[in-house]
Formats: C-alpha cells, sequence, structure tokens
C-alpha cells in the first residue's frame, strides 16, 4: 500500500525525493541579488540584449519571462530591443539606464525557477540548460534551452472522510463541484483525465477548507486535508489522488463583543454599552454586548445591523468574513481589530463555544474639501470647487455632501464663436447615501448575491453659458441603487432620473438658423417662407434642442471589473448599459393633465419657467469593453471598443439633446474637440442637428515608464491611436430639398459607415503618482473626414486627469 503524504508534499513518480510545495511559494517570490563588485571584470563588460527560450511546447515565453529574474534593459512601448535609456546612458555615461549585465548566479538560479514551475505543472523529468553566446563585443545572448520531457496526468480524484454535512444531498453538491470532472467512478470518486497541475490541487484543498469551516468546523487547517497520490504500477505518470479529510468537530459561535470609539479617543473609556439575548439578536444562553464612546454619534442598530451571524449558531467562516466586510463598507469607520479570541491569537479549540470580538472606531464626522481644477472644452478654463461632507449625518452610516464649483472657459475666435469669449457656469450639488438599499429592495439587503448596497440620492442646480445658447436653469434629481455580485460584478440601477432644462438661444443663432433654410430669391420676411421652414423637420428638431425640456430615465448598468481603477495596467472593464426615457412625463402627460389626450407638452413646476416643458420617449443601449495587456518590462497595451445606439419611440421624432452620443475630446476621439467629431461626414461648420443616435469607437494605447520615481512620479510615454464617429439613425427623415443631400451624409449607412471613420494617433505623456496620473496628449488626424488620409499636419493637443480609458 501506498503511504498518504501531507498534501504539502507531492509525490514525484520514479522514485524521486518528495518536494515540499511550501518551498516553492518561497521559491517563486525570493528576489535575485543584484550584481556584485566582485564579479569578474571581463564578465561585468558582457551586457545581455537578447533572451530567448527554446524547447517550451506547453508553456508561452511570456509566463517564462515573468518567471525569470534575468532580464535586458527595459523596452519602450514593448518594441524588442528598443532600449532608448540604455542608449542615453551609453552616450552621456550617467543618465537614462545603466546596462543590465550577465549574472551567471541569477542565470542559475533562473534555470531552477524554469524547472520547479515545470514540475509544478506535472512535467517531473524537465531539464533546464542555458546557451550564452556574445554575438558582438560584450553582448550577449541568454538562450534558455528546455527538455520538457513527458507529462504526468491525473486519472481520478477521490475524496474520503467527508462528513455528512447537511445530509447526502449537501455532500453530493459538494462533490459534484469538484474543479477535475463530474463523471463518477463511484459515490466519491471522479474521472478527471487531465494534466497534473500543482495550483489546480492546492485550490481544491482550500475549497475543501471553505467548506468545511463553512459548516461548523472551524478548525480544520491545510495540515487536516492530506493527499495520496498514487502512480499506476504500469504507467508511472499517471496518477490517481485521493483527498484524506480529518475535520475534527464542530463548533459554534459563542458570545460577541462589540466596542466602538469615537475618533479622538480610541483608549479611552465607553459611556454606553448594551447587551441583547435571545431572537433575533442570539439563540438561547448566548448574548451580544456593544460598548460605544458618546462621541462615536452612532446608533447601537446599525451596528447590529451588520451582524450577518447569531451567537449561538453553527460557525460559519463566509458569515463571520461577510460580517467584517460589512463593517469596511459602511464607510464610516475603521476596523481596528476583530478577531476570533479577546487578545488576538487563535481561538481555545476546547471550547465548543468560539467567541468573536470587533474593535471599531468612526472617522472624523466633518470634512471640507476644495480643489482647483484645469480643463479645455471649447477652450482653455480653469474652476474651484468646495465640498462639505457630513459623515454619519444620522447616527446610521448616512453620508451627506454639499458642493459647489464653479468654472471660467476662455474660447479664441472660430468656427465656435465669432470673437473671443469667456464662457463660464456653476453648479451647486446635494448627495445623500446610505449603505443599505432602501424601498422596494430593501428586502435584498444582505443577500449573498447583493452585497455593499447602497442607495444614493442626489440633487443638482446649475446654470451656464454655451456658445449658440445659454442654460438659465438645469435641475436634476437621480435615485440609485448599487449592488455588488463579487469582487468583479457590480449592478447601478437609476430608478428616477428626471431632468428638467432651459435653455435660451441667442437671437444671433435664431436668425442665423432661419436663414440656414431660405432659398436664392426668397424673402426673408414673406410668410410662405417663413410657414415652409417652420414645417422642416430640420429646423423643428434643431428648435427642439434648445426647447425646455423636462427628461426622465430608467436605467439599469452592469459592470465587471478586475483591474486597477487608477492605474489601468492589467485585467480588463467592461460597463453594459440599458435604459429607458421620457416615460414618466409621458404619463404625467396623458393622465395628470390632459385627461387621456397626449400633448406633448407639460407646464414648468413650480413657475421655473414661462415656457412649457417638451418630452421625448427613447430608448438608448450601449456597450463600453477595455482590455489592459501587460508587454515586456513595465509596459501597457490597452484597449477598447464601445457601442452605442439610441432610438425614439412612439410619437417623439428625436432624442434629447442631452442623450445623444457625441465624439471627440481628451477623454474620446483624441484630435477632434468635444461634441466637434460628426455626424457622419458632415464638416463642423455645416452641422445643424448636433448629436447622433449611434456611436462606433476604438482605442488602443501602448504606454511604457520612461523615468522610475521623477519627482516622486513615474513619468510614462504613450502612443494612442483612436478611431470612431457618430451618426444620425436611419428612421430620421430629412425633408429640406437644399440640405437633404448634406444630413444624409451624417446617416448610419452599411455601405458607407466604415468610410466615414475618423483616425488619430499621436504622443503624449503621463505623469503616475500612486491616486493621481496626469495626462498629456499631442495627436495628428490620421482620417481627417475633410481633408482625407494623412493631409492635415495640424498638431491637436489635449490634456486630463487620469488615463483616457
Amino acid at each position: 500500500m501506498t503511504k498518504p503524504v501531507s498534501f504539502r508534499a507531492i509525490l514525484r513518480p520514479c522514485g524521486k525525493a518528495l518536494l515540499p510545495l511550501w518551498i516553492l511559494a518561497i521559491t517563486f517570490t525570493t528576489s535575485t541579488a543584484q550584481n556584485t563588485p566582485q564579479q569578474d571584470q571581463e564578465e561585468v563588460e558582457k551586457v545581455v540584449r537578447i533572451i530567448r527560450f527554446t524547447g517550451n511546447d506547453h508553456i508561452r515565453n511570456r509566463t517564462l519571462r515573468d518567471l525569470i529574474r534575468s532580464s535586458t534593459n527595459r523596452e519602450m512601448l514593448g518594441i524588442r530591443r528598443f532600449t532608448p535609456w540604455y542608449y542615453i546612458y551609453q552616450l552621456t555615461g550617467r543618465f537614462g539606464e545603466s546596462p543590465v549585465l550577465l549574472d551567471r548566479s541569477m542565470v542559475s538560479n533562473d534555470m531552477e525557477r524554469i524547472r520547479l514551475y515545470y514540475e509544478n505543472s506535472g512535467f517531473f523529468e524537465t531539464e533546464v540548460d542555458t546557451s550564452i553566446v556574445e554575438y558582438r563585443r560584450n553582448r550577449i545572448e541568454l538562450t534558455f534551452m528546455i527538455d520538457e520531457g513527458p507529462r504526468t496526468r491525473i486519472r481520478s480524484v477521490g475524496y474520503s472522510g467527508l462528513p455528512g454535512i447537511g445530509g447526502a444531498t449537501g455532500d453530493r453538491e459538494f462533490l459534484n463541484n469538484n474543479p477535475f470532472g463530474r463523471d463518477m467512478v463511484n459515490d466519491s470518486t471522479f474521472a478527471a483525465s487531465e494534466p497534473y497541475n500543482a495550483q489546480k490541487l492546492r485550490s481544491e484543498q482550500t475549497r475543501i477548507i471553505d467548506y468545511l469551516r463553512n459548516n461548523g468546523y472551524a478548525s480544520v487547517q491545510r495540515d487536516s486535508i492530506n493527499a495520496l497520490v498514487k502512480p499506476d504500477p504500469e504507467d508511472q505518470r499517471m496518477l490517481d489522488v485521493l483527498f484524506l479529510i480529518d475535520s475534527g468537530e464542530t463548533y459554534n459561535f459563542g458570545d460577541l463583543e462589540i466596542r466602538l470609539s469615537g475618533p479622538t479617543d480610541p483608549e479611552g473609556g465607553y459611556d454606553e454599552n448594551r447587551s441583547y439575548s435571545g431572537a433575533p439578536y442570539t439563540t438561547e444562553g448566548r448574548q451580544m454586548t456593544i460598548y460605544k464612546q458618546e462621541d462615536a454619534q452612532t446608533r447601537f442598530s446599525l451596528l447590529t445591523d451588520q451582524i450577518r451571524f447569531r451567537p449561538g449558531d453553527t460557525f460559519n467562516n463566509s458569515l463571520y468574513l461577510r460580517t467584517v466586510n460589512d463593517f469596511q463598507n459602511l464607510g464610516m469607520l475603521t476596523i481596528r481589530r476583530f478577531g476570533l479570541s479577546d487578545d488576538g491569537a487563535l481561538p481555545d479549540y476546547n471550547d465548543r463555544e468560539i467567541p468573536v470580538y470587533f474593535e471599531l472606531q468612526t472617522l472624523p464626522k466633518h470634512a471640507i474639501r476644495t480643489e482647483l481644477f484645469g480643463m479645455r472644452r471649447y477652450g482653455f478654463g480653469t474652476g474651484v470647487g468646495v465640498n462639505y461632507s457630513n459623515n454619519n449625518a444620522f447616527g446610521r452610516a448616512e453620508n451627506l455632501t454639499i458642493g459647489l464649483n464653479t468654472n471660467i472657459e476662455y474660447v479664441t475666435s472660430s468656427d465656435i464663436t465669432s470673437e473671443n469669449t469667456l464662457f463660464n457656469s456653476y453648479q451647486a450639488r446635494i448627495d445623500y447615501s446610505l449603505p443599505r438599499l432602501t424601498f422596494p429592495f430593501a428586502n435584498l439587503d444582505g443577500h449573498p448575491a447583493f452585497v455593499s448596497g447602497r442607495t444614493r440620492y442626489s440633487l443638482t442646480y446649475g446654470q451656464s453659458n454655451q456658445p449658440f445658447f445659454d442654460i438659465n436653469t438645469d435641475i436634476r434629481f437621480n435615485l440609485r441603487y448599487e449592488v455588488e455580485h463579487g469582487s468583479r460584478f457590480t449592478s447601478f440601477l437609476d430608478l428616477v432620473e428626471l431632468d428638467i432644462i432651459d435653455t435660451d438661444p441667442s437671437s444671433t443663432y435664431l436668425t442665423s438658423l432661419r436663414n440656414q433654410f431660405i432659398r436664392d430669391g426668397e424673402d426673408a420676411g414673406d410668410p410662405a417662407v417663413i410657414e415652409r421652414i417652420e414645417n422642416l423637420f430640420e429646423y423643428q428638431s434643431i428648435l427642439e434642442d434648445f426647447r425646455p425640456q423636462f427628461s426622465s430615465i430608467i436605467r439599469y448598468t452592469f459592470r465587471s471589473m478586475d483591474t486597477d481603477i487608477i492605474k489601468r495596467n492589467f485585467g480588463h472593464f467592461s460597463e453594459f448599459s440599458v435604459a429607458i426615457g421620457g416615460n414618466a412625463p409621458y404619463l404625467m402627460d396623458r393622465y395628470l393633465f390632459s385627461n387621456g389626450e397626449v400633448k406633448g407638452t407639460l407646464p414648468s413646476p413650480l413657475g421655473l419657467s414661462g415656457n412649457s416643458l417638451g418630452y421625448s420617449q427613447f430608448l438608448k443601449l450601449s456597450a463600453d469593453y477595455r482590455r489592459y495587456i501587460p508587454v515586456a518590462q513595465d509596459g501597457v497595451f490597452a484597449f477598447r471598443g464601445f457601442a452605442g445606439y439610441a432610438r425614439p419611440y412612439n410619437k417623439s421624432q428625436s432624442v434629447p439633446l442631452n442623450r445623444r452620443f457625441f465624439a471627440g475630446g481628451s477623454n474620446d476621439i483624441r484630435g477632434w474637440a468635444p461634441f466637434r467629431l460628426g455626424p457622419g461626414g458632415i464638416a463642423p461648420e455645416n452641422v445643424s442637428i448636433n448629436g447622433g443616435e449611434i456611436k462606433l469607437a476604438a482605442y488602443t494605447e501602448l504606454r511604457g515608464i520612461m523615468f522610475d520615481n521623477l519627482l516622486s512620479a513615474d513619468w510614462l510615454l504613450a502612443w494612442h491611436t483612436d478611431a470612431g464617429n457618430i451618426w444620425y439613425g436611419r428612421q430620421i427623415q430629412f425633408t429640406d430639398e437644399d440640405d437633404v443631400d448634406l444630413l444624409e451624409r451624417g446617416k448610419f449607412s452599411f455601405d458607407t459607415f466604415y468610410k466615414q471613420i475618423a483616425v488619430s494617433s499621436g504622443l503624449g505623456l503621463r505623469l503616475d503618482w500612486d491616486y493621481l496620473i496626469l495626462r498629456l496628449d499631442f495627436s495628428y488626424r490620421v482620417h481627417d473626414l475633410q481633408q482625407g488620409w494623412f493631409n492635415n499636419r495640424q498638431t491637436y493637443f489635449s490634456f486630463g486627469i487620469g488615463h483616457s480609458f
């Protein structure tokens, strides 16, 4: 009989020695030494310029390159052997990056790393050698030559000793969810037939431990799960694995103690305390006690609502960790200490009741933050903002924020304005958020699939003057629900979003607008001409954009993200949204104000405007996908794709201006000013109906570090290429004979849209601090829709905060 061994030791076939997995883990994370002064002078002068791998049929070059510590000089933008900082150092002898020299001890360690990695992947007979070739004087090509050998496979995986948790059905469901296979050999053994992988076996060990700890077996450790690895006598490269499980005893939650201090004196005494026993807080005989300082200004009920287990119930580690997570998500306190013993040590497993302890501290209640920012929209501008925040406003972790910001933008004479002009705007905002779901979703709060629930209310009021029109009043109210579905997935539901906007187009613009539709030989004052113009769809669509509007929307957004939201240097980000707009004002028009008759307008509420309010019903869809792929050393290739579609329905003929798609700007198609690209092939100066119902765009960016920690920031060089446009929807029917050809160029057509894709490209600079990225970009129009391919040599500058995507 083969002797069982601890899972931390993997049996190597063919009589070789046992190899502990914990040694492998340490090997993978150990840093290697740098070149030392004692190196031979001849050796020191040899510079590693090329690193290659041969014979690695099953493991990618990229994986091996990330594994080893030997490297070449840093390659810019991931371009092979493009190492400008090394060249600068060669020229100056002082600046740039010093050459990476051959270190034979490091190469030897790398060989062992590669071998161990292969061994963890089932290649127990892998041999690694190196070839060091001096292809030019003092220039080295380092090649790792790998003989992978045969690969060991797992034929079956079995389980022994699993306690009867929840009866045969519960255990059966757990076993069926194993990662190796669903084909059963017997009640506890499954056919696997897959390559040996140590990491997968470790993951299964963790899954077993979690299952047991979540069902009362709190004392289970890694040593409680042993693996019997048995080679087939006729084929030593075929293994049968049996997990031997020692679950130990079951435990219950003991008494719970929570201590909450204020923001100033966490070590001081406690002014209040309250004890809870019996349903719904505990089982019979168990107790929950809360101690609280007066300046914590927090209600006891807030703390009890975050507890996801009952003292006295069967121990469940996932509920314990969910409680920790819920305290953290409140946002108004920090967790100073938590544990299953009073001193933070391991629990006393001699006692079948495991107590739980939390020490919490509230954050400062009041905060004021000011900010000064730069902006570029039509011109260059600056702004200032101030925000007051009341943390834990009413003792239930509510957050109240009041903000005010204003900006001034200087626009030089151009096709936007005939003279140098100052545009300005201001906005006041009130945000109120609660760390829980409210009606009608309160029952979902605390559900395992709806964690970190948050309800947000916001009210904004703004005014601004713009090219061609002023916004006299812009009032928006929003009710949003946010929930997480795990570490990667988040849902946002904007259940109520109402927007009342009152605009005032300039008289100069209105005169200019009407003149656009006057034909040669017509009199602008002729009533027949005026009637013809006012019946045009294009004219009415433009006026509709400037009429006071009442907009409503219900929107659901699903987000998947596994990247750093600031650095954006790995993983992905995706967001998909569907919205239906205009139904609230439609129902008010039909049933509240018009007694069943639909007029298409509503009276202004509270006398905010002397004008009636128009509205539109529409459907809007969008998809945004972003991928961040590490390349070379300190390099990232980023890709983004965006698609959007909007369409009016019922009796509406257009989508509201503020709900359409636009293109151009520092966070969009760089090389075009914001809102100045499209629709279709229409030149900006000829655009009469702004925005579009369809948008397609693709963006790429290749960025790499130039300088590390210069002025406390990493300096990155980026090469970007953006492509895309917006279009009118096919459902729009233009009526003006003079402009129909021009406007048709703005419609989406499968036959022509690819010819109307604008393309820009250029270089940029990124200053990357820990929590802030300053972005500067210089772009060229590779495909200018008016001038053609490569005919526009003008440089377009843009800047922003954070990565463009």
